[in-house]
């Protein structure tokens, strides 16, 4: 079950030649472009192959479903997120740093997704698709794995393994704080952002 889950999310072919890369990039640009004009649900594959300058074959070519695309747009989502990841962490050198890091990706992250409708109708599908969700899942322990390769040597040996625990949490949350964030009105939108970085805050000092 879990096998046909994951082929399901996949594209059918890896792109291999710079023209069959050019074909994926212009079916990915397509399909966030009209997610952010209409919505994921609006969205057909007919529509994307139309617009993507080829016939809806080209699409099935390289995706099996929707949801193949959605995968792969999130991959490359994800991707920028651990570059980002990686340059706030380079900065970290010392216990006082980490806080300051957490406080960046929380304030990166927000404005990726504030900024652009198609990622949060992006982010919003993602948690309702139980094989993409697992891919986010799978995700959020990658990235968080990360901060905690990174600052680990900086916190007391006995209080990794929990530590570890912590910083996931933190990461699973933040894209659920994010949502309800921007569902709120300015005003108790920064306060919820500010309520969970507070939050972020204490949990991290108990390790510093």
């Amino acid at each position: 079950m879990m096998e046909a889950r994951r082929t399901a999310t996949e594209p059918r072919r890896k792109p291999k030649q710079e023209r069959s890369r050019e074909r994926i990039d212009a079916i990915l640009s397509t399909t966030m472009r009209l997610i952010g004009e209409k919505g994921i649900d609006a969205v057909t594959m007919k529509e994307v192959g139309a617009l993507a300058g080829g016939p809806i074959a080209t699409v099935y070519h390289y995706f099996p479903n929707k949801s193949a695309i959605l995968a792969m747009l999130y991959e490359r989502f994800s991707e920028v997120s651990r570059a980002r990841l990686t340059d706030i962490l380079a900065d970290v050198r010392e216990a006082k740093d980490v806080i300051a890091a957490a406080d960046r990706l929380l304030d990166d992250y927000l404005g990726r997704v504030a900024g652009d409708p198609a990622i949060q109708d992006l982010q919003n599908a993602i948690q309702a698709d139980k094989a993409l969700k697992n891919l986010d899942i799978a995700e959020t322990r990658h990235q968080a794995r990360m901060f905690c390769d990174h600052v680990t040597a900086l916190i007391e040996p006995g209080k990794h393994e929990q530590f570890e625990r912590m910083v996931l949490l933190i990461f699973q949350l933040a894209g659920g704080v994010v949502r309800l964030a921007l569902a709120e009105g300015q005003a108790e939108s920064r306060r919820t952002i500010e309520d969970y970085r507070s939050i972020i805050h204490t949990q991290l000092r108990l390790f510093l």
